[in-house]
């Protein structure tokens, strides 16, 4: 493997780690909701600040709540497994 090879490889794989690590993000999030956690909390705001943003996108294209739970971050979940399942493996294979 060439040096701009490595590179893509590097740059891939770095990839994958910020998608599994923001996959936690919106997990941790949505247990915290669970619980009631105080919204002045830090953790609480950092979490809201990373997430809602994207769940307000996910809720312009389609209704998400249905019987009072919000399915916004399954849906999110989802969507992330399936960059990493396709696109990721996809960029993994140019690299080789």
């Amino acid at each position: 493997m060439n040096v701009t090879g490595t590179f893509f490889m590097a740059i891939v794989t770095l990839l994958d780690q910020v998608i599994t690590l923001y996959i936690w993000v919106v997990i941790i999030a949505a247990v915290v909701t669970w619980v009631r956690a105080d919204p002045y909390n830090p953790i609480v705001q950092v979490l809201n600040r990373l997430t809602e943003p994207v769940y307000a996108r996910i809720r312009r294209i389609m209704p998400t709540t249905i019987s009072g739970i919000d399915f916004a971050p399954i849906i999110l979940i989802l969507a992330l497994q399936f960059v990493k399942l396709f696109f990721i493996q996809l960029l993994y294979g140019m690299a080789a």
